[in-house]
C-alpha cells in the first residue's frame, strides 16, 4: 500500500500533480500580466478571509499591486498577519467522459505567496499609476483624466505583496477532445 504524502511539510508552492505543474517563469509571469482579476486569501486568527481585487503585476519589483478601502477587514488582516495568498485562474472548455467522476475542465492558475502591506506616497501613486494603465491603457493622466492628488491617496489603501513563491498550474487537451464544449452562464441558468 502507497503511502500518501504529506503535504503539510511540503513547500507552499509544490503543485500535487506535478504533470500539471508550469514551472515556466515567463508563462507565469505573462499569465499574471494578463489576467483580468485576482482573489487575496488573508487570516486573522486562525479565519479565513477571501477578497476578490483588480491587481497588477509589476515584473522589474516583483510584486502584485492591489487598492481596497483605508478601512475594512483586508486591512485588519493584514496588520495582524502579513502572510497572504494571491490566486489567479482562468477556465477552458469542459470535458465529458462515460463516467460523472471523469468529468473535467481545461485550467490555468497561478498561486502568489507572499506577504503584503499597504504603501504610503510616492510608491502607492506609482502603483495606482499602473493599476489604471493596465485596465485603462487607452486613456492617460492629464490628458484624459486628472492625475492622482495627494488627498485622494489619503482615501484608498494600496497594497504591495512582495513575491516570496509561486506556482503554475495547467490542463490543456487536444483541440480535438471529443465531446468538449465552453459553460455557459446562460445555459446553467435555463436548466
Amino acid at each position: 500500500m502507497k503511502m500518501p504524502k504529506d503535504y503539510a511539510s511540503m513547500p507552499l508552492n509544490a503543485v500535487r500533480r506535478a504533470d500539471r505543474s508550469v514551472d515556466d517563469e515567463a508563462w507565469i509571469r505573462a499569465f499574471l500580466a494578463r489576467a483580468p482579476y485576482g482573489a487575496l486569501a488573508t487570516a486573522n486568527d486562525g479565519q479565513p478571509f477571501i477578497n476578490t481585487n483588480l491587481f497588477v503585476y509589476n515584473a522589474a519589483r516583483n510584486v502584485i499591486y492591489i487598492h481596497t478601502a483605508r478601512v475594512g477587514r483586508t486591512q485588519a488582516n493584514v496588520e495582524s498577519n502579513p502572510r497572504v495568498c494571491f490566486s489567479v485562474s482562468e477556465m477552458g472548455r469542459l470535458l465529458p467522459a462515460d463516467e460523472a467522476l471523469e468529468f473535467s475542465v481545461e485550467y490555468a492558475g497561478v498561486t502568489v505567496f507572499g506577504t503584503a502591506e499597504i504603501i504610503e506616497g510616492e510608491e502607492a501613486r506609482y502603483g495606482l499609476q499602473l493599476l489604471l494603465d493596465k485596465y485603462a491603457p487607452h486613456l492617460r493622466p492629464g490628458i484624459h483624466y486628472r492625475p492622482i492628488l495627494d488627498d485622494e491617496l489619503k482615501r484608498t489603501a494600496v497594497y504591495r505583496i512582495t513575491v516570496d513563491s509561486w506556482s503554475g498550474k495547467r490542463k490543456q487537451v487536444a483541440d480535438d477532445f471529443p465531446g468538449a464544449f465552453w459553460y455557459s452562464a446562460q445555459d446553467a441558468q435555463d436548466n
